[in-house]
């Protein structure tokens, strides 16, 4: 119809190299999974061992081990929280620095990359690193969280700031505030829920990976799981998976439910 009428048909332009692109990442999944000695006989196996394992853990878990149990788990939510307040700290005033129009280009720019560097090292890296200097305590797994989320609250942060209405902003240049100012009532107003939301999930990530860094001998609920499934104590490890799971939808719902009413209260704020 087009044709008749005297249109010609847009012209498909050709990606070469995104086709390039997609082909190189198939063939970097096939020959990954190519070259992974994998028994793949042994898949037809698992979900008998899955209930086998399941039954040896939770048909008559060791009840006697519980309070030892929450007491770990106390001291590894002890961990995540030192983290989270060490990194809150730490990251807050470098998320700003590292905003857009609050810092100088290359302060902003070695911020950036010092962030993202340290995003990619995992927890459980940076805690073996650190134990050399601290030992193995759980200020080790404490320190350990605290540098990684400088790293994701750091992006977070700067992210925030720079998503914020400039409205204000320009408001407190006009009025003649400094930078401190600008960012005291220009910026952190709009962009406070944001940051008790962050550092709220922040705290959630550090409780699950505290338990991962037991795995360390860091202390925690973490460390004394690795030893009961060492020696092959199942009935013990019930009990540990069991407190484990319990604590860790607790904090999330209870974290979860804070970040809502905050984000929420912010709509509400601003409909009036």
């Amino acid at each position: 119809m087009s044709a008749r009428a005297g249109f010609a048909l847009p012209v498909r332009r050709r990606q070469p190299g995104k086709t390039i692109a997609v082909l190189g990442i198939t063939a970097i999944v096939v020959l990954a999974f190519w070259s992974i000695d994998v028994n793949w006989a042994r898949l037809a196996d698992l979900p008998g061992e899955l209930l086998r394992y399941g039954g040896l853990m939770f048909a008559a878990p060791n009840w006697e081990k519980l309070p030892e149990a929450l007491w770990q788990t106390w001291r590894s939510l002890e961990m995540a929280w030192v983290g989270t307040i060490l990194s809150i700290l730490i990251a807050t005033p470098l998320s700003l620095l590292a905003a857009r129009g609050f810092g100088p280009t290359w302060l902003r720019m070695l911020l950036r990359g010092l962030f993202s560097l340290i995003r990619a090292v995992p927890e459980i890296i940076i805690a073996i690193v650190v134990l050399s200097v601290t030992g193995l305590t759980p200020f080790t797994g404490a320190l350990a969280l605290a540098v990684n989320g400088v790293g994701t609250l750091g992006k977070w942060g700067y992210e925030s700031v720079e998503a914020v209405p400039r409205g204000p902003i320009e408001a407190a240049h006009a009025a003649g505030g400094t930078t401190t100012e600008v960012l005291r009532w220009g910026v952190w107003p709009q962009a406070a829920p944001a940051f008790w939301s962050f550092w709220l999930y922040r705290f959630e990530i550090n409780v699950r990976s505290s338990a991962v860094l037991g795995l360390i001998g860091v202390g925690g609920i973490g460390d004394m799981l690795t030893s009961y499934t060492q020696y092959r104590e199942w009935s013990t490890v019930g009990v540990l998976l069991i407190v484990v799971i319990v604590v860790t939808v607790l904090v999330d719902w209870a974290s979860g439910t804070i970040r809502r009413r905050i984000t929420r209260g912010r709509i509400a704020r601003a409909a009036q």
